[in-house]
């Protein structure tokens, strides 16, 4: 099923073209956004059930960017009628345009709008309202106390969280319509031994509805049995390994490691080591890097929050670092072509160069001949975080679990917890095999430094590489 419109977008429409319609009458170049968005979260654990309503996928308004000859204003509201057009017209000419004084401020040209008009939908199997809130917890009941059943388990966390948005683009060519929904789920699975707690975290997303919580359900089993495992685990000694890792792991790397290097935005602050590289070989020969929306994944839609069509970015093809992401306004202080990265994290909010599913095309290998390959290594799995520095291309992250692998065998031992960290393009350049299946999560979500949230997915295939763990 497609998903559907949005009422309060397709009532007030006829507005919002009349109010662009009054600001090309002084501005080369006008434009609107307009945001309909609803999103719930749901979890169960020892501690009971919880149901909300997200504020950062909930928010219903708009936001109006104009070219006054050199720069742009925004202006950003909730209230439409035509009376408030004539007052937004107003304000923009009288108030916003003239703001900052005599602060210098950068020139742009005026942006291409070439013609496009559609109206698109995502699909989905089940709607997470038409299904409810108490079918949903008592699914999350389930799966909580299917994980609860072995006494060494302390708790059984479980959730899901979905978002359904509606956007219309306008401009004087312009005309675009989207809704989406995506739904995601995760488990969070604490192991108890005397005074030591192990925790284990596992979840899935996709691009549709909460059909997801069967894929949760049926991930408990395991996601238990890896919580006790690792009551066993062990600190790792400090060195370089020969690693696999598994496509979640490939996905934090993917994601820290280069997707924050390629955010044009940082070019133009010259922030960003990567700016010095194109052209160059920054990988094996065997990584080819994406962005955008080649796959179906949470971050997943046909217009950015600029109106510029969504598009597949290839980061790095064969090795060479090709093309960074940009949303429209890096492009133009860059001379670059807009690659359909322009997101916000709300309405109310600035326009910033994000990823959306970032990942490594796989390989050809076989993950069982990864494995066999390695006389004295490790098995990657389970990343919990992630630090970049794009300016020095440093990358730090933490990894749950490391299993052993010996004489082309694993061993059972686990060491936990990993610190991954090197140089961004010595990794890259040492991976030597590729599985040849890949897999993105889009559970998270991405901070630009440490605000402006937007939803993203990551992943890839398995990969081996030379890794410093500690």
């Amino acid at each position: 099923m497609k998903v559907k419109d949005s009422n309060y977008i397709r009532e007030n429409k006829p507005l919002f073209k009349e109010l662009v319609s009054e600001l090309l009458k002084d501005y080369k170049y006008a434009s609107v956004l307009v945001n309909d968005s609803f999103g719930k979260s749901y979890s169960v654990s020892k501690t009971g059930a919880n149901v909300g309503e997200r504020g950062i996928y909930t928010a219903k308004g708009f936001v109006v960017k104009v070219y006054d000859g050199g720069c742009y204003a925004e202006y950003s509201g909730n209230e439409i009628s035509e009376t408030e057009i004539d007052k937004i017209v107003k304000f923009i000419k009288t108030e916003l345009v003239s703001m900052g004084g005599d602060i210098e401020k950068s020139q742009y040209p005026v942006p291409t709008d070439e013609p496009v008009t559609f109206q698109k939908s995502t699909d989905y199997e089940i709607d997470p309202v038409e299904l409810g809130d108490e079918a949903i917890i008592e699914k999350l009941t389930a799966v909580h106390k299917q994980g609860m059943k072995d006494e060494r388990i302390l708790n059984c966390g479980v959730m899901c969280q979905f978002q359904k948005y509606s956007k219309l683009f306008l401009s004087a060519n312009k005309d675009l319509e989207q809704n989406v929904m995506w739904a995601s789920g995760a488990l969070f699975v604490n192991s108890k031994r005397g005074d030591e707690v192990k925790e284990y975290y596992t979840s899935d997303s996709n691009l549709g509805g909460v059909e997801i919580l069967d894929t949760i359900l049926s991930r408990v089993d395991d996601a238990a049995h890896v919580a006790i495992e690792l009551l066993d685990s062990e600190p790792i000694k400090p060195g370089v390994y020969e690693c696999v890792c598994d496509p979640a792991t490939t996905g934090m790397i993917v994601h820290e490691a280069f997707g924050h290097g390629v955010e044009m935005d940082m070019f133009v602050k010259d922030r960003a080591l990567a700016k010095k590289f194109v052209g160059e070989y920054v990988a094996s020969a065997l990584v080819t890097m994406h962005d955008g929306n080649a796959v179906d994944q949470t971050a997943t839609y046909f217009f950015d929050d600029e109106g510029t069509v969504s598009s597949d970015t290839v980061i790095i093809d064969k090795g060479v670092l090709v093309s960074g992401i940009s949303d429209l306004q890096s492009a133009m202080a860059l001379g670059t072509k807009p690659t359909g990265n322009g997101r916000r994290e709300s309405y109310k909010r600035k326009a910033y160069t994000r990823m959306t599913n970032t990942y490594f095309e796989p390989g050809k290998d076989k993950v069982e001949d990864m494995i066999a390959s390695i006389k004295d290594g490790l098995l990657l799995e389970n990343p919990e975080s992630g630090m970049e520095d794009p300016k020095n291309w440093g990358i730090q992250c933490m990894v749950n679990i490391a299993r052993e692998i010996k004489d082309g065998k694993l061993t059972g031992k686990i060491f936990s917890p990993i610190v991954l960290t090197g140089y961004v393009p010595d990794l890259l350049k040492s991976i030597s095999m590729m599985s040849d299946t890949k897999k993105l999560d889009g559970a998270g979500m991405c901070g630009k430094g440490y605000k402006e949230w937007v939803k993203v997915s990551d992943g890839g295939p398995y990969i081996k590489a030379n890794i410093r763990l500690g």
